[in-house]
């Protein structure tokens, strides 16, 4: 329900990378490894990692023939220069070491080959947005250092956590998503299923946080009973290794 959400990113970024047969793609934090699936009908080899099994369980579903191992982002349990694409969709800003995870997927990038970091877009006039802010009054105290769903929405901020581990940045993208949810149920289990609101479940009572999403999603129902609001996201194409200059690219082409 929520994974989908975010389907129009996923088809930009496989656009921009011009994924097609033989590309050896690795989505890092892949959950259910919807990404992972829409690259594999473009012809892709894939693989995914995920800390959850029981996500990686749907990933495997659907994509067969992957690789979609158990794990931290981390310690990527792969080999050095082992994918022409290293995509992270809303995942390395949520790693336990960010730069480690983000450090770990160059090292697995073929020198000729391209990190994709997606984020949050920046949260002024989005709509989505206002979901978190209906929820921060419920959530635990955030730890040390914790930057947030948002903490790379900024394009500066973006292109700095890219340069801090000697990627270098070729582009940034925003790619509009809507959410929309067919009736207020869909939209309470899939909004109660994200990273954000399992927190928040785990501080407070389940009725607060229904509530919370409640009056969130209220001023968006439309005549037929469907829920429709704005989102957005932003990525970031960065170049590893030692073909830093130049458009030229050697094997599998990736669009810029």
């Amino acid at each position: 329900m929520q994974e989908g959400q975010f389907a129009a990113v996923f088809h930009a970024v496989l656009a921009n990378a011009e994924v097609g047969p033989g590309t050896r793609h690795l989505d890092a934090g892949c959950g259910a490894g919807m990404a992972a699936a829409l690259s594999t009908t473009l012809g892709a080899v894939v693989s995914g990692l995920d800390a959850s099994d029981a996500l990686l369980e749907i990933a495997r579903e659907r994509s067969p023939g992957g690789d979609f191992p158990q794990g931290d982002l981390e310690e990527l349990s792969f080999d050095d220069d082992s994918f022409d694409l290293v995509t992270g969709f809303n995942a390395f800003q949520f790693a336990g070491d960010p730069a480690r995870a983000l450090r770990e997927a160059g090292r697995m990038t073929r020198p000729d080959g391209r990190v994709v970091i997606m984020t949050w877009g920046e949260t002024a006039g989005m709509e989505a947005a206002g979901r978190v802010a209906a929820l921060k009054p419920l959530m635990p105290p955030p730890p040390p250092g914790a930057g947030g769903p948002f903490a790379l929405s900024e394009e500066s901020n973006l292109r700095a956590f890219a340069t801090a581990d000697r990627l270098t940045p070729l582009e940034v993208a925003d790619v509009d998503s809507p959410w929309h949810y067919p009736d207020l149920d869909t939209a309470l289990r899939g909004m109660k299923s994200s990273g954000v609101a399992v927190k928040v479940a785990e501080h407070s009572v389940e009725a607060a946080l229904t509530a919370a999403s409640t009056q969130f999603l209220m001023p968006f129902q439309k005549s037929d009973g469907s829920f429709l609001f704005g989102a957005r996201a932003r990525y970031l194409v960065a170049a590893v290794g030692h073909l830093l200059h130049g458009p030229h690219l050697t094997g599998q082409s990736f669009g810029h």
